[in-house]
């Protein structure tokens, strides 16, 4: 059984209000970041895991980072949005440690601290709302300028008010475990905290102390993929933050995830991106050309 410990490290990038009239539609987003929206009016809906969620007034949702998912409205919709990401350096995430409830009911403090939020972080709005548009390089380095402006009581209330309305969805959130076979719940925690290492499947099997094939076998009867293939996903997975929110060398992600070779790299992020790292990098570094289309 996982515990929470006080080393959770959110950083708030975007607290924004919005009033939208049917444009609110995206397909495929797939983000580093995570999101929580308040709805104050209207109705839309987002598709996650082939399920749709309608999100209605009063209540409170959140999207987990790397979460592939389809956002629509068709008529009026109000919300306060708040996006953020854990600083996770070679540690398990929250978010890798817990499936937590799309949607719960709000309570009057939640819209409180929302609104709190908002105001001791001025000018944190996003300048559009297409997400390929603002998850990128220059607009996260506007985000740490921002952040180095405030002061240091406003970050404390600031990530205090992150956990609390994170605390919410822990009510009924799940330990990702509990419904794991305990032989590879340990070469999980190993992958999540070892992204920057070279990882084997016979590393992985000793820890679980078990053969290499049957720790294989039950891996893919648990985590519905290889060991390779998930070990790959994690290390991709790091490599999209880092090319979000770093201008370190594509070379140099690599060599931070212990891929020496750039060649391989670059083919294993284009097998789970769709595009090379360079691409990637590029495409979501676009020019703000809608302007303050959420002001």
């Amino acid at each position: 059984m996982y515990t929470i410990t006080g080393n959770l490290d959110f950083i708030l990038l975007n607290i924004g209000y919005s009033e939208l009239n049917a444009n609110w539609n995206w397909k495929n987003v797939y983000s580093p970041f995570a999101r929580i929206y308040y709805v104050k009016g209207g109705e839309a809906r987002t598709k996650i895991g082939g399920k749709l969620y309608t999100l209605k007034p009063d209540h409170i949702y959140l999207t987990p980072p790397f979460t592939l998912h389809n956002d629509e409205c068709d008529g009026y919709f109000s919300l306060y949005y708040i996006h953020f990401y854990e600083k996770a350096v070679n540690k398990e995430s929250v978010f890798d440690k817990y499936d937590f409830p799309v949607g719960i009911k709000a309570e009057s403090l939640d819209l409180l601290l929302t609104e709190r939020l908002l105001k001791i972080n001025p000018e944190r709005h996003l300048r559009n709302i297409d997400p390929e548009l603002y998850d990128n390089l220059p607009n996260f380095s506007q985000y740490v300028a921002d952040n180095n402006k405030i002061p240091p009581h406003f970050i404390i209330e600031t990530q205090g008010i992150l956990y609390q309305l994170i605390a919410k969805f822990f009510e009924t959130a799940k330990v990702k475990s509990d419904n794991k076979d305990s032989r590879i719940i340990s070469g999980l925690k190993y992958i999540h905290e070892n992204t920057d290492k070279d990882i084997s499947i016979d590393q992985l099997a000793d820890i679980a102390c078990i053969t290499k094939d049957h720790f294989i076998r039950i891996f893919k009867k648990e985590m519905k993929c290889t060991p390779l293939k998930y070990i790959n996903l994690k290390k991709i997975e790091k490599a999209q933050l880092l090319l979000l929110t770093t201008d370190i060398s594509i070379r140099d992600i690599a060599l931070e995830l212990a891929i020496d070779n750039i060649s391989y790299f670059n083919r294993m992020f284009k097998q789970h991106v769709g595009r090379t790292p360079s691409e990637y990098r590029s495409e979501y570094n676009k020019q703000q050309i809608f302007g303050n289309i959420m002001d």
